[in-house]
């Protein structure tokens, strides 16, 4: 079990300074018991703030992080189990509000077991309360971090927790929807862990203690680089495209395009994003339970502000790095951040399992984040351009090759067989495809070729 901070404590260990908000109305329950009278609740109440010094399980309040100025929202556990009743509810809204009134980031620092059943119904609507506040806040183009202590479930997780741009979490912390009394008995204990929620796609970092200061303090500098606000904003210059990372020249044959964009010496998009970026960080999975290995996507700077990132790294995009690169896109479009994105694959995965994910709509989801990002894309083919899977992530009027790339409606060989040649005339399928760097300039395919002068 991980340790339990208090929310006092788990303040100190993050912030630089921390000012209590002016605390919303005094609870005053329609009863003496609570809004459904529910006997001995507030004796409940008044034991639980004896014991943590607090009036409610959530504190709110103004600090900042690494210098930065956020609004922070604090779950203290002990005080009734981190619950949410209506009078938390309150101050999570409040919060909200405060952080988008200053355009500022939201930082929440969760720790409950859900809502509050002494409140029944109005504790539960609580969960609708927040919900509001999020699309607000979203609208705003303010980003929502959070960090996931133990333990996050219940309407908390669900709400506060995974409604966050950047989802953190503690070592060992519980995170799931179902908490530790109502789960299944028989239930593999491994699923409602933070570090299975990371490997499922549902959580961006586990973070250790010692490092959660400097982590947030990064993802904060990162996520406001950018010019939020929507249409009326004004809009960020495009990313530029990195510069190739070989010598060679324009390859003289199709097969030979093919042959060198397959080759295991090339660059890859990992040597590109050390290359381009002075230091990122990383979003994780699709937030459906799925995490794709072979996609990589997060924020960076370069050049001393901030560009979004998605980088496939050779291999056959599964679903959930399609809808990953289209989380990450929208996500640099609401907070006005613009986009670079690497394509190198062969195709997008074809096997049994990746069509019951559901390739098919994640591939029309990428191409519709970014033909619909407001923010400017920039692309650039850095190895293999293997059909829709590589278009996906292209941008329709700023994609750009390196002399290693390049780009094909089908890889040569599948389009022989199609035509019914034999294995050998793949090669001259490939001239007659006209795939080259070259040939993706002169038939207005891409803007040019990178050098790496240039």
């Amino acid at each position: 079990m991980a340790e339990r901070l208090t929310a006092r404590e788990v303040i100190a260990l993050v912030t630089d300074d921390f000012t209590p908000l002016r605390t919303p109305a005094p609870y005053t329950p329609v009863l003496p018991d609570g809004p459904i009278g529910w006997a001995g609740y507030g004796a409940a109440r008044a034991r639980a703030a004896e014991k943590t010094g607090e009036e409610e399980s959530v504190l709110h309040g103004r600090a900042t992080i690494g210098g930065r100025r956020v609004v922070l929202v604090a779950f203290e556990f002990g005080f009734l189990g981190g619950s949410l009743g209506e009078s938390a509810g309150d101050r999570l809204v409040a919060a909200y509000r405060a952080a988008q009134a200053s355009r500022i980031p939201l930082v929440s620092l969760v720790a409950t077991g859900g809502s509050r059943m002494q409140e029944g119904m109005i504790a539960l609507a609580q969960l609708q309360r927040v919900a509001v506040a999020t699309v607000r806040l979203r609208g705003a183009g303010v980003p929502h971090v959070t960090v996931l202590r133990d333990p996050s479930t219940g309407g908390g997780w669900a709400t506060v927790g995974a409604g966050a741009d950047v989802v953190l979490a503690l070592p060992s912390a519980q995170v799931a929807f179902a908490g530790s009394r109502v789960r299944p008995q028989d239930a593999d204990p491994s699923a409602y862990t933070a570090e299975d929620q990371w490997e499922n796609g549902h959580v961006d970092a586990v973070v250790d203690p010692a490092d959660l200061r400097e982590t947030l303090s990064l993802w904060l500098r990162l996520l406001t680089g950018g010019t939020p606000g929507g249409p009326s904003a004004e809009t960020p210059a495009p990313a530029p495209p990195p510069r190739a990372l070989t010598e060679a020249t324009p390859p003289g044959t199709g097969w030979e395009a093919v042959v060198r964009a397959r080759s295991a010496d090339r660059p890859r998009a990992g040597a590109y994003l050390d290359a381009y970026f002075s230091a990122r960080a990383t979003v994780r999975g699709d937030r459906a339970g799925g995490v794709d290995a072979g996609v990589e996507c997060g924020f960076g700077f370069h050049d001393g502000r901030t560009v979004a990132y998605a980088a496939q790294d050779g291999s056959a995009t599964r679903p959930a790095g399609f809808r990953t690169v289209a989380r990450l896109v929208r996500l640099a479009d609401r907070l006005g951040i613009p986009v670079l994105t690497l394509i190198d694959t062969p195709g997008a995965a074809n096997d049994a399992e990746a069509e019951r994910a559901g390739a098919g709509p994640a591939i029309a989801d990428a191409f519709v984040a970014v033909a619909g990002a407001r923010v400017p894309v920039t692309s650039l083919l850095v190895g293999e351009g293997g059909s829709g899977g590589a278009l996906a992530l292209a941008a329709r009027d700023n994609t750009w090759a390196t002399p290693d790339g390049y780009f094909s409606v089908i890889a040569p060989e599948l389009a022989s067989a199609i035509l019914k040649r034999t294995p050998e005339q793949a090669p001259l399928t490939a001239d007659q495809l006209r795939l080259r760097p070259q040939d993706l300039v002169e038939l207005g395919i891409v803007r040019g070729i990178v050098t790496r002068g240039t």
